[in-house]
Formats: C-alpha cells, sequence, structure tokens
C-alpha cells in the first residue's frame, strides 16, 4: 500500500521528469564519468539521453547500472525540488533553495546573485557556456566543491578575493586554468575538479564591486 504523496515505482516510472530532475541525472553522470564509471563517449551518449527524457523511467534507464550511492551527489527526496533563490558560511545546507546543478547543452546557463549554495555545485557545458559568479551567493557550507564537465564547452567561475580556491581536473585536449590561492582565516574553500574534454574551466578572482 502506498501513501497518497509517494507513489509506487510503476506509477512513478510513467510520471513527467521535470527539468529539476534531468539536471540531477545529469549531476549523477558527471560525477560517474569523473569516478571512471563511465566513459566520455557512454557519459555522452547518455547526457544526450537525459535532455530528449521525458518520464522518471527514462532517466531510471541510464543510472540503474551506476552506484549512486557512492558518487557523491547530494540526493534529493521525492520529489525533486530545485528553486532558486536568495552570504558567508550561513549553515543552512539543508534548505530546498540550495542551487545544486548548472546544464548548458548548446546552450547558455549561469549562477550569480544571492542564490544559496551548498557543499556541491555540477556544472556541466555540452557545446554550451556556464557562468558561475560566487561573489555575492550565500555559502552554506564551509566547503563549496564544483563539480565541472566541459566537453566542447567552457565553464567559468568567478570567486570572491577572500576565499579559499583549489583547482583540480582532467583535462584531454582541454583544461583547467587558474591559480590555487589562500584565502582569509574563517571564509569558504571552493574546490574545482571535474573533466575538461575538447574545454575548458577557467577561475577567475574578482573584487565584488567589479
Amino acid at each position: 500500500m502506498t501513501t497518497p504523496d509517494l507513489p509506487s515505482d510503476d506509477r512513478r516510472a510513467r510520471l513527467r521528469a521535470a527539468d529539476a530532475d534531468r539536471e540531477l541525472v545529469h549531476e549523477i553522470l558527471s560525477a560517474a564519468m569523473a569516478g571512471g564509471n563511465l566513459s566520455p563517449a557512454e557519459y555522452e551518449e547518455r547526457a544526450g539521453k537525459a535532455v530528449m527524457a521525458k518520464t522518471f523511467g527514462d532517466l531510471d534507464e541510464l543510472t540503474d547500472d551506476l552506484p549512486v550511492a557512492q558518487l557523491g551527489v547530494a540526493l534529493p527526496t521525492w520529489p525533486v525540488v530545485d528553486t532558486t533563490r536568495g552570504t558567508r558560511v550561513t549553515g543552512r545546507s539543508d534548505s530546498p533553495a540550495i542551487v545544486r546543478h548548472r546544464l548548458a547543452i548548446m546552450s547558455g546557463s549561469e549562477l550569480k546573485g544571492t542564490a544559496p549554495v551548498g557543499g556541491h555545485l555540477s556544472a556541466t557545458a555540452i557545446m554550451g557556456g556556464v557562468e558561475i559568479d560566487l561573489r555575492e551567493v550565500e555559502f552554506t557550507e564551509p566547503v563549496l566543491t564544483i563539480q565541472c564537465v566541459a566537453i566542447m564547452g567552457g565553464v567559468d567561475i568567478t570567486v570572491p578575493e577572500d576565499v579559499t580556491v583549489d583547482v583540480g581536473g582532467l583535462g584531454i585536449m582541454g583544461g583547467f586554468g587558474g591559480a590555487n590561492a589562500t584565502g582569509a582565516p574563517g571564509a569558504p574553500t571552493v574546490r574545482v575538479t571535474g573533466l575538461a574534454l575538447m574545454g575548458g574551466v577557467d577561475v577567475k578572482r574578482k573584487p565584488v564591486d567589479e
């Protein structure tokens, strides 16, 4: 017997998926590729299917063979909630308003302003561009890890001057730009990692008023 607000598996598989659900699957696929569970070609194939997915069943098929619980992706309870609203570490990491994904496939996406961010943010750019400006966001945890996937696209990240920056990641005919830096005591740490395949990830430190 199921509750009215938590459908059975069969019924859930037929329910229409929203953009937030597709973005969550992209985050899982990105983490799986970064961890070696998927090759870049497999990721690209599944990411393309995720864009076209219409139901939860379509999305589940793309992640059923992946160790989702071990990938470090924050999984919301059903239904998926992904809203944006709106600085330093506040400790509100369980807020449903936390921004967790930015996705651009042959398009552009951005994150800026006073939106809250948690401990993990995925940025996926496939033949498109993602722009992330963290200078005014609300940090809810002391460390923010940005998992980037740039495939023939780019991710541009701007951070405030007082944060600690740790830039890593794997570049294949692409790369990660930006120097590591130590910030002010008590300020957040921003870690940038992931994969740049014929694409690029660039990190810049800028003052808030620039």
